[in-house]
């Protein structure tokens, strides 16, 4: 019987999707919600899983494609990969190869050094659809050159290798190499262009950015905090913190609470305008900006004034991992109520951070350096962060965000307010 894969439900508000990767070939066996297709929304990927095992039969779409929620994906016919499996051993029972015994525990180390790689390797960020292949085909995603954008690998990239592999152990010797035409290129000087269509993530990111510049009246306050205090705590405790919280004791942790304190004070700055009213929140829900393969996703710390250190600091390295696996969901990204963004990660020494709709602010962090102050009438080095609060000035007051920006400089000079609540 021949069922339909369709087009899931995407989040709220999000009606379409575009068709980033196709997951399988016609052919191919799926197991029992086993992906597919990877689609592209506006906020995050997500795959289009098989409600049955089978045979890939048909795909009605294309990469690029774009498609409705409840549109049909794809055709499976149920029962054919039972039958296909049930055949296999009948074909090596007839045709028994010792070689292929033989190298067995070979290719099982092989397929577990791969696991292992493509779990922990943290130099280059896998899709989806590549890390499975990865893991299918047991080879090791270090030694592969990706062809995709930016040297990014590409799930053909990992087949071929394979591939490639696979001939070079029955002794096969490889056909030569064609020619590169780039040696020829460069020689005579000649230039190339490329054109890549944009992803739908990259799309959106672009609308909602100009958006907030053609809609909001954009302004930026800057303050410099003396990082001293945080530096010194995290050295002082970091070892007890992590054998009791199994986590690192981060900058973040330290800004996400300072940020509470400072929103409790100055409402309006964890407020937006909805037609030609205020929303004012009781909580406090960050969105943290972290990057993913696709761009900048921004997952949300809900109620973080209720949250400890240790629970906003799991919940950062959580959403950093998944955004790297490509499995951040749409209720990671839902919501919001204020934004933090950490250019100093990146080396980032001052910028003006734009908010993220319908945000009214956003805190920009840069990175720490030494730089002379004066202290008590004396000259001193102090490792010094530069900090920027952008904030929509038609809700909130410039003596509003300067306010904010002091309480969240003075809470990081001092953490000691944020446990008296100062």
């Amino acid at each position: 019987m021949a069922t339909e894969i369709k087009v899931p439900t995407l989040g709220e508000s999000v009606t379409e999707a575009t068709i980033g990767e196709l997951l399988k070939s016609v052919g191919d066996s799926v197991a029992v919600d086993e992906p597919i297709v990877s689609l592209e929304t506006d906020k995050v990927a997500v795959e289009a899983p098989s409600p049955v095992a089978g045979v890939i039969k048909e795909f009605k779409v294309a990469v690029g494609d774009t498609v409705e929620v409840g549109a049909v994906l794809a055709i499976v016919e149920e029962g054919a990969a039972a039958a296909k499996s049930s055949d296999e051993p009948k074909a090596e029972a007839k045709a028994p190869d010792a070689g292929v015994e033989k190298a067995a525990p070979a290719q099982a180390k092989e397929a577990t050094t791969a696991k292992e790689t493509a779990t922990s390797d943290s130099s280059q960020t896998l899709s989806p659809a590549v890390r499975r292949a990865v893991l299918e085909h047991g080879v090791d995603p270090s030694t592969i050159k990706g062809t995709g954008r930016d040297g990014r690998l590409t799930k053909e990239d990992v087949i071929a290798a394979a591939q490639s592999k696979k001939d070079g152990a029955k002794g096969d010797t490889p056909a030569p190499a064609p020619a590169s035409s780039a040696p020829a290129a460069a020689a005579t000087g000649e230039r190339r262009e490329e054109r890549v269509k944009m992803t739908r993530m990259r799309q959106t990111i672009a609308k909602r950015l100009k958006g907030a510049q053609d809609n909001a009246a954009l302004l930026t306050t800057f303050n410099d905090c003396d990082m001293s205090a945080v530096i010194e705590a995290r050295e002082k405790y970091k070892d007890l913190f992590a054998k009791k919280h199994d986590i690192k004791l981060g900058f973040m942790g330290f800004f996400a609470k300072a940020a509470c304190l400072a929103l409790k004070d100055v409402p309006s700055v964890n407020a937006y305008i909805e037609g030609d009213e205020i929303v004012y929140h009781d909580y406090v829900d960050i969105s943290v900006a972290v990057s993913a393969p696709n761009g900048l996703v921004v997952p949300v710390i809900r109620d973080a004034q209720d949250k400890g250190f240790a629970r906003i600091e799991k919940d950062i390295a959580d959403f950093g991992k998944r955004a790297k696996d490509g499995t951040l969901t749409m209720d990671d990204m839902k919501g919001g109520t204020f934004t933090i963004s950490n250019g100093g990660v990146f080396g980032s020494l001052m910028s003006t951070p734009i908010i993220n709709p319908p945000q009214s602010a956003v805190l920009g962090l840069h990175r720490i350096e030494d730089r002379p102050v004066v202290v008590d009438g004396e000259i001193v080095i102090r490792p010094m962060m530069y900090i920027a609060l952008s904030y929509d000035h038609r809700l909130i007051d410039g003596r509003e965000a300067v306010t904010a920006l002091k309480i969240i400089k003075e809470a990081i000079e001092d953490p000691t307010r944020m446990l008296i609540d100062l």
